[in-house]
């Protein structure tokens, strides 16, 4: 149930819970009951909805059609059609609600709503510009509100957010809503991720904060965000492959990094794929390279030795590839790499939430959330080879 105005009426309602805990529900719910004016929740039908999400895909598959989605929770009789096509569902009064993505913030130039979901905001890549974007576009009806879904990741907009005077929040652990989840995926993830930041993020909707002894800042991050990369003069696309393979082995670390004509880093993307065939993750890192034009592939051969090299040149025998590897400790190769951020010389080009968890959470013991930090190994390697590079062209001890 939406939080009571009580004597400061609210413009947001965020939800921070855990996976599982039922907040695609309950948003799901509050946007019906918006649709259709039902009280407490609307005193009147709000026309015109946005629905935000991080993808078109993701609003699609969650928000409208997913099993707690729009879709789901009507009864026959009320039920609104979607039409993908005009990416929107209308229904039957006349109320319609768009779908929006956190890809492309100017879609929300133009349009203008009375009540928008947004969920799982601390994964959408342009955060802060597509939030902004649909503050200038609710200003319908007498009272226009908003309800944000989401696991917490310490981010500025969710700090903004929940800073905000006029946000009313609810938290929801996934152990709530247990009766309504498989008997033992709370139990599973608490034997897997037991005594970790993770866990408590994930199950119990906490938001966490850096680590002390992490050797990347959030505010450093932060600080040097921009949304649109400089003319880049060279680009790599790094990969960290796997020990093993299939749906348990670790992912398979994909960024891609470029220098700027102005001598500094800037991450343009992180295409990470987990639980994937050696061949497949190779195409995914060929993907990336002809997507950014990139000028070769970094690619780490402690574990796979030889396979690496081959299995990319099996999907494209003509990129170059530049072979590194590891002879010191994931801490000591990972410091110079962070005393770049310190000094003001990588930006990150729009958010990547995951990577940066990952850095935010490696400390000494080589360690992310419990993890090996795939997607970080795979920054490490390329910045040190477009700002730090050293030794043999075709195979780098570092």
């Amino acid at each position: 149930m939406p939080p009571a105005d009580g004597g400061r009426p609210w413009r947001t309602w965020l939800m921070l819970g855990g996976r599982g805990a039922g907040k695609t529900r309950a948003g799901a719910e509050w946007v019906r009951a918006q649709a259709l004016g039902i009280r407490p929740f609307a005193e009147t039908p709000a026309r015109r909805i946005a629905l935000v999400g991080e993808t078109i895909a993701a609003v699609r598959s969650v928000m409208v059609e997913g099993v707690s989605g729009l879709l789901a929770i009507h009864t026959d009789a009320e039920r609104p059609d979607f039409e993908p096509s005009k990416r929107q569902v209308v229904w039957k009064n006349g109320a319609i609600a768009q779908i929006f993505s956190a890809e492309e913030p100017d879609a929300l130039r133009g349009p203008q709503f009375a009540a928008a979901w947004l969920d799982e905001i601390c994964k959408w890549h342009h955060a802060e510009q597509t939030f902004d974007m649909l503050q200038f576009a609710l200003r319908l009806g007498r009272s226009p509100r908003q309800v944000v879904t989401t696991t917490p990741r310490s981010m500025t907009l969710l700090r903004r957010i929940m800073a905000d005077a006029a946000t009313a929040t609810t938290l929801m652990t996934t152990r709530e809503n247990e009766i309504n989840l498989a008997p033992d995926f709370i139990r599973q993830l608490e034997v897997r991720y037991a005594g970790t930041p993770m866990l408590r993020q994930e199950l119990n909707g906490e938001l966490i904060e850096d680590r002390s002894d992490a050797l990347w800042r959030r505010e450093t991050i932060e600080a040097y965000r921009i949304c649109e990369p400089p003319e880049l003069g060279r680009i790599v696309v790094a990969l960290d492959p796997p020990v093993t393979s299939g749906a348990r082995a670790d992912a398979c670390g994909i960024v891609v990094v470029g220098l700027g004509r102005d001598g500094r880093g800037y991450v343009i993307d992180d295409r990470t794929v987990r639980g994937r065939e050696p061949l497949a993750w190779a195409e995914v890192a060929v993907r990336a390279y002809h997507a950014h034009e990139a000028d070769t592939i970094v690619a780490e051969v402690n574990q796979g030795g030889e396979l690496v090299p081959t299995l990319i040149r099996q999907v494209d025998a003509d990129i170059p590839i530049e072979l590194v590897r590891a002879t010191r400790g994931k801490w000591v190769r990972a410091e110079p790499v962070a005393a770049l951020y310190q000094r003001g010389l990588v930006s990150h080009v729009g958010s990547w939430p995951e990577l940066e968890d990952q850095m935010c959470d490696f400390g000494p013991d080589g360690l992310s959330g419990g993890r090996s930090p795939d997607r970080m190994d795979a920054l490490v390697w390329a910045l040190t080879a477009l700002m730090l590079g050293r030794g043999d062209p075709q195979i780098r001890d570092i």
